[in-house]
């Protein structure tokens, strides 16, 4: 059963930074595109970056410059390294692959003040 964990959220002045994880179960992590996706208040979820099996990366405008998307396929892990945040990054985030959705986790809420 594919699993997805999310963690490393917390409450960050503007301007700070975190540093998520995700960890897959499952075979499908080394040779998938792997994202993550936030979800605010109100608001729909949205994919903000991804990267292939391969390591190339696409990020949303919205976090382009600031957010950094990496992967460990040993560890079936995948990173966001978010700098220079501001309060409208504030959203529950979450991983997935987005060519083959599998079931979504909690989620890591980041909470950004201002």
């Amino acid at each position: 059963q594919v699993q997805l964990v999310e963690s490393g959220g917390g409450l960050v002045q503007a301007g700070g930074s975190l540093r998520l994880s995700c960890a897959a179960s499952g075979s499908f992590f080394s040779f998938s595109k792997m994202g993550w996706y936030r979800q605010a208040p109100g608001n729909q979820r949205e994919l903000v970056a991804g990267i292939t099996s391969g390591g190339s990366t696409n990020y949303a405008d919205s976090v382009k410059g600031r957010f950094t998307i990496s992967r460990e396929n040993a560890k079936k892990t995948v990173y966001l390294q978010m700098n220079s945040l501001k309060p409208e990054d504030t959203a529950v985030y979450y991983c997935n692959a987005p060519n083959q959705l599998k079931a979504w986790g909690k989620g890591t809420l980041v909470t950004v003040s201002s």
